[in-house]
């Protein structure tokens, strides 16, 4: 069971109009993609994907399963929603809620075991170690576990375990945390003790895995902890996910895409075929960036990642940016630590993450490490300079007349 209907509101504008899961990771790929391939990659047939939050991108994407080969009449990938209309309710009111109204689902494949991962992490596991290690402990429920960051502990479910792993202490998000050992939202249950546990919580009106469902198997002292070692990274903010992008172009960072064999879907909404091969013009110049198929390249990019159909013009510099389809960036422009969505246009002498590093006024807690997010199908003028943690809406107009020098920490 794959939960992909979160809302990703510290992702700011990057959510706003697409489900968390659905946004674009590393140029070419989404963030699901990566738990879809771990679990074709391990061989897991049936996965109900629950969705919920602006869910239509998403569900283009995934193609019922067919990019990972999870189709046929032995493998499945069923899309569900929340059953709208229904006296039950018409939204998931939790990760255990949409678990627990798609019980019937679970039931008509009558598996021995149940997975619940999310689908907005970046990770690779081959899940089938972690089921033999639930097996080998005569486990009732197993969560995997990883080591954060003290300083960003208190943003996870913390737990502490004994010399046989069993979980003995859980608590969530705790604001002082005693233990830097997480969960990493990947649960592996019995089938019929969570049917029968996830019951008598909704029950009594309980709604979420880690608040709600968790304590009850833990008071039967059947719960263990799986250690993962590898990379993990959540990508729920704004610096997360550039510093989870960035990962793909520094060396012994732990993300390896072509060893983990992630698979994607690279059709489009509207576009028959293959994009082109890039073009690089004889005054361009790479370095240490990623860069997608149909882009052109006659300016300067270093460091960043450009997906699909991303232009740009002569005596540009791109650097340490992250810029998703068929943007345009024209002659003259500078662009410093910077998201771009889909499908902006900057225009020429454009000057884009200058000045001094103020936390975004708006969402001082989204914005503050220098990044600056250009919304989707936004036209920044020319001439137009853009400081630091500032947010520009989707399909904003900026005119150089009206505004010329936009401050850090700015939202518009």
């Amino acid at each position: 069971m794959l939960l992909a209907g979160g809302v990703g509101s510290r992702l700011n504008i990057l959510g706003r109009h697409r489900a968390k899961p659905a946004i674009v990771f590393g140029g070419i790929y989404r963030i699901i993609d990566f738990t879809m391939s771990n679990v074709a990659n391990s061989n897991i047939d049936i996965v109900g994907v629950l969705t919920q939050y602006k869910p239509l991108s998403l569900m283009a994407h995934l193609e019922n399963g067919r990019p990972w080969d999870l189709f046929g009449r032995t493998r499945i990938v069923e899309i569900l929603p929340p059953k709208t209309g229904e006296e039950l309710s018409d939204w998931y009111k939790g990760t255990s809620d949409a678990v627990y109204q798609n019980l019937g689902f679970i039931e008509d494949f009558s598996p021995e075991l149940v997975l619940v991962v999310s689908g907005d992490h970046i990770y690779h596991m081959n899940y089938n170690e972690l089921i033999s290690f639930h097996k080998e402990k005569d486990a009732e429920a197993t969560i995997c576990l990883i080591k954060v960051p003290l300083k960003d502990a208190s943003q996870f479910g913390l737990t502490e375990i004994d010399g046989k792993k069993r979980i003995v202490n859980w608590t969530e998000k705790p604001q002082d945390p005693k233990t830097d050992l997480a969960s990493m939202g990947v649960y592996i249950f019995n089938k019929d003790l969570l049917v029968k546990i996830v019951t008598e919580v909704a029950q009594r009106g309980g709604v979420d895995f880690a608040k709600d469902v968790i304590p009850v198997f833990l008071a039967r002292k059947k719960v263990y902890g799986f250690n993962f070692s590898g990379y993990w990274r959540d990508v729920g903010t704004i610096d997360a996910y550039w510093n989870a992008n960035m990962d793909m172009l520094r060396e012994n960072s732990g993300l390896t895409i072509e060893d983990w064999k992630i698979k994607t879907n690279l059709s489009a909404k509207g576009e028959v075929g293959d994009r082109p091969s890039t073009y690089f013009g004889r005054s361009s110049k790479i370095r240490n960036s990623l860069i997608a198929r149909g882009c052109v390249i006659e300016g300067t990019v270093q460091n960043s990642i450009l997906s699909p159909g991303v232009k740009i013009s002569q005596n540009t510099v791109v650097s340490d940016s992250i810029i998703f389809h068929d943007t345009m960036i024209h002659p003259g422009s500078v662009i410093e630590k910077c998201i771009i969505d889909k499908s902006v246009t900057i225009e020429d002498n454009v000057r884009i993450g200058e000045g001094p590093s103020i936390p975004n006024k708006k969402f001082p807690h989204h914005l503050f490490t220098g990044i600056t997010v250009i919304g989707k199908g936004a036209t920044i003028g020319s001439h137009i300079t853009i400081g630091k943690n500032c947010i520009i809406e989707p399909t904003a107009l900026l005119d150089k007349i009206a505004r010329k020098n936009i401050c850090s920490g700015t939202t518009l």
